[in-house]
């Protein structure tokens, strides 16, 4: 049987997606920059060598950016965009800030998009920072049950945070809909 068009999506990500510096949105060497980083697994637990990750983010002061040229790194505009492909052992790392919270009594997280080998559309999700006080107060997270809400939830590290990401199976990461979306996943 051939593969159908949806079926041969990757692993081609790599000849196109993935842009220089774009995991670096801000020097790793800024007073406070951190590492987010982590790993996407698919449903046996083996890593995803040709997946591609975007986060978006609001800066430190929970503002949304809306700086012109993502694609354009130039170490001092903080656009809140940044895209990683996963390497063999499907790692994927990003230099950036924490995000704060965008509203009052709102977890401040990263929005995480995962393109990835039999996907015929791209995943969504969250990245929350640590700090369950907030959780029920954000609409998300709420609707979930505590073991599903650990999917969602970074884990703090020495220098940063780690957001591993299961695409099926045991410990499934939650995935996000949106109106208008078509769910191919489901």
């Amino acid at each position: 049987m051939n593969p159908s068009p949806g079926q041969t999506v990757g692993p081609f990500f790599h000849l196109g997606l993935p842009i220089d510096g774009g995991n670096e949105l801000v020097p790793s060497s800024a007073p406070d920059a951190i590492r987010l980083h982590g790993r996407v697994l698919d449903g046996a637990g083996n890593p995803v060598p040709d997946a591609v990750v975007e986060i978006w983010q609001a800066d430190p002061e929970g503002n949304v950016v809306q700086e012109p040229g993502s694609l354009s790194r130039d170490g001092w505009i903080f656009t809140g965009w940044g895209r990683a492909a996963t390497d063999p052992d499907g790692h994927y790392w990003f230099s950036t800030v924490e995000p704060g919270p965008t509203g009052a009594g709102r977890p401040p997280f990263f929005a995480v998009t995962v393109f990835a080998r039999g996907l015929l559309d791209r995943l969504f999700t969250r990245a929350y920072l640590p700090g369950p006080e907030l959780f029920g107060a954000d609409p998300v997270l709420s609707a979930l049950a505590p073991e599903r809400q650990a999917t969602l939830v970074t884990i703090r590290e020495a220098r940063g945070l780690r957001f591993d990401i299961r695409l099926q199976g045991e410990g499934e990461t939650v995935f996000l809909g949106y109106p208008g979306q078509r769910q191919s996943w489901a």
